[in-house]
């Protein structure tokens, strides 16, 4: 019998101080959800909010695009728009050669005669 109960103590120890750590742990799950919501807060501000600003910064840009502008495309084609419609710009790359690119295709407004100064 002193084997079994040299056991069963030895069991209950093991049982006893497995529990202890999740009894002491009953405010953990505080910690867990600040933990969490300090996540969400910086990926708003690291990730989320930049990526809105840019996409709206984006939005105007193009609805400010007018006849006469010169503009690179998302493509990388540089040229100057001479009609513009609701979906679409057509962009003049050359004499005689135009394009039409969809209107958000547009990635950067150049200043006046930008072009004219490249093919010197």
């Amino acid at each position: 019998m002193a084997i079994e109960q040299v056991l069963m103590n030895g069991f209950l120890t093991e049982v006893m101080a497995a529990a202890a750590p999740a009894a002491s742990q009953q405010g953990g799950g505080m910690g867990f959800m600040f933990t969490m919501v300090l996540m969400i807060v910086v990926f708003y501000f690291l990730l989320i909010r930049p990526q809105n600003k840019k996409a709206k910064e984006h939005r105007e840009l193009v609805g400010r695009l007018g006849k006469g502008d010169e503009v690179i495309t998302g493509g990388g084609i540089v040229g100057k728009i001479i009609d513009v419609s609701d979906q679409y710009i057509t962009v003049q790359i050359a004499d005689g050669v135009d394009i039409i690119v969809q209107r958000h295709h547009v990635g950067v407004v150049l200043p006046k005669d930008t072009i004219k100064s490249l093919r010197k």
